[in-house]
């Protein structure tokens, strides 16, 4: 209910200004909405709760001379709404949008979700709704979906991380009869989806819907059951993502995981699955091969972080010269073995489609370079991350035949390829190469010089991201001539980061970069290890740019630094 004070605030005509009013409205004259910052929720109620009207209602009232009862005659119920709908996102520092409604990372409270609630009828043509990473508003879902009704077109609802309860997942699952449009639904980090909340959904999610994002759920095998029942009643399903959750493969004789794979058999438009980190083993593999066969849309399967598949991918491969679509494959961080390569080395020539294949943190990987890469239809290869896996001198050459055809490059924790970054460099192709990863590659100054070289002649004018992170035993000097050469005028990406134990002094070199930043100007982010008299000369040349400056911390535990000496780990 509204005080009687919010009431007089926005009818004023009956009351006479105050000295206050005027004052305070010559001093919100002074400045523009955008040029003050949002303020706390606590400070900043809205004019029918502070009895004293907004900026742009009473600037109005002043400039055309009317009297508020003639404006707020002539002002219609949606504009009126709408002036709200902005208010309320002003105060988070959002910009409104009809169509798209984004309060993620904005500390939602209760409150807050029940007053965003009384707008949504404002917002008829409303499209997207995120409301994600808002963890004050677990437990009060309902307030909002109860309010669905008013925004029929909504076709995108994302509530990741808001700590939402059964009751919450269930609230959801009532209000989708509200937006039959709805095509995407991603309920990812909310562990109260798993272990019986999913059961809310089941039966609701119409066969519109073409995505569903359930990332670190805590989803169980009987959640695996539930699942198989929704995914069986959605045909034109392209994106699903459980990724992250381990328990989602326990037990797979007795059912679960084994249902869902033979549910997918149905998703017959089904182009990306993710089940990174879901504890997959042999047997889940040859549940999974059986489906794949039903799949031939599928162009992205991601499979990484699931350590104990190892030694059993042939039951996969038998199967994956089905996806003659497919396009990305991702099974880094499997163990996989040598035997696990050799079935992947078979069935690659068949996937005529593949553009992207990730076995990083793979140690056996770098023995099987050569025949991998013999394997790769490399003309529209674009990635093939090798970082991580103890490549070999040898290994290392086979990767320079693959690098001219690649725009993303990473060897990161290779100590092979210091000294011999010269081979790679050289295999590079100007208009393809667009990042860069040597991280911990103990690349020395020799190497720096021969990268300022490739810059100088204009092989790298396309490259984005540059990684040479944690190689602490390049000099002074191959830092200065890497700057001094130019030609990186389209690099938005920068990590110099430094392990604390090889942190040195940067002021040498400094001025080599402070001079280069004119000629860098689409980088936004900078990463590096710098003492503060440093950081105070970068952060005055930067005042006027917009670049993300990340510091390095000043110290690092044991455990977390023996962590980056073994990332595969």
């Amino acid at each position: 209910m509204e005080s009687a004070g919010g009431q007089r605030g926005r009818d004023g005509g009956t009351q006479r200004r105050s000295p206050l009013d005027i004052i305070l409205s010559q001093i919100r004259r002074k400045h523009t909405a955008s040029d003050r910052k949002p303020l706390r929720r606590f400070l900043s109620q809205s004019s029918h709760q502070t009895g004293i009207p907004e900026d742009g209602e009473m600037e109005g009232r002043e400039d055309r001379g009317q009297s508020p009862g003639v404006v707020e005659a002539a002002s219609s119920e949606h504009d009126v709404g709408w002036g709200r709908v902005c208010v309320f996102l002003q105060r988070l520092g959002k910009m409104a949008d009809c169509r798209s409604l984004s309060v993620a990372h904005c500390d939602l409270t209760a409150t807050d979700l029940l007053e965003l609630a009384t707008l949504l009828q404002f917002l008829p043509q409303l499209e997207e709704i995120d409301l994600s990473w808002n963890e004050l508003i677990g437990g009060s879902l309902k307030a909002l979906t109860s309010h669905l009704c008013h925004v029929g077109e909504v076709r995108m609802l994302r509530l990741c991380s808001c700590r939402l309860n059964t009751e919450d997942v269930t609230a959801v699952g009532e209000s989708l009869s509200c937006i039959p449009l709805l095509e995407v639904v991603d309920l990812s980090w909310n562990s109260s989806v798993g272990g019986g909340g999913l059961q809310g959904l089941l039966g609701k999610l119409h066969p519109l819907l073409r995505e569903l994002h359930l990332v670190a759920c805590q989803l169980t095998a009987a959640d695996a059951t539930v699942l198989g029942g929704v995914v069986s009643a959605l045909p034109r399903l392209c994106v699903l993502n459980v990724s992250c959750n381990p328990q989602l493969t326990q037990e797979v004789d007795a059912g679960g995981f084994r249902e869902l794979a033979a549910s997918l058999s149905h998703a017959t438009s089904l182009t990306t699955l993710q089940l990174q980190a879901c504890g997959l083993t042999v047997d889940c593999l040859a549940a999974l091969g059986a489906s794949l066969r039903s799949l031939p849309s599928v162009r992205e399967l991601d499979l990484s972080c699931n350590k104990s598949l190892a030694g059993g991918l042939d039951r996969l491969t038998l199967h994956l010269s089905h996806l003659t679509h497919l396009e990305s494959l991702d099974l880094h961080l499997c163990c996989l073995t040598h035997s696990d390569l050799e079935a992947l080395i078979q069935v690659l020539p068949s996937l005529m489609a593949l553009t992207d294949l990730d076995v990083s943190s793979n140690k056996e990987a770098g023995g099987m370079v050569h025949p991998l890469v013999s394997a790769l239809p490399l003309m529209q290869m674009r990635r093939l991350p090798l970082n991580s896996c103890s490549l070999s001198e040898e290994s290392y050459t086979g990767l320079a035949l693959a690098v001219p055809y690649l725009c993303s490059v990473d060897v990161s924790w290779c100590k092979v390829v210091g000294g011999h970054l010269a081979l790679l460099l050289d295999a590079l192709q100007p208009s393809v190469i667009l990042e860069l990863h040597l991280s911990s590659c103990e690349l020395t100054s020799d190497d720096l010089h021969h990268l300022a070289a490739v810059c100088r002649r204009g092989c790298l004018s396309s490259l984005r991201v540059l990684d040479l992170s944690y190689n602490g035993s390049v000099g002074d000097e191959g830092w200065s001539a890497l700057f001094a050469a130019g030609g990186l005028g389209s690099l938005e990406d920068v990590d110099l980061s430094l392990r604390p134990l090889t942190s040195a002094s940067c002021s040498v070199w400094l001025p080599a970069l402070l001079c280069a930043l004119p000629q860098l100007p689409a980088l936004t982010r900078l990463r590096w290890a710098i003492g503060s008299q440093e950081r105070e000369q970068l952060q005055h040349r930067l005042r006027n740019r917009s670049i993300l400056l990340e510091w390095d911390p000043d110290s690092i535990d044991e455990a977390s630094l023996r962590e980056q000496e073994s990332p595969e780990e």
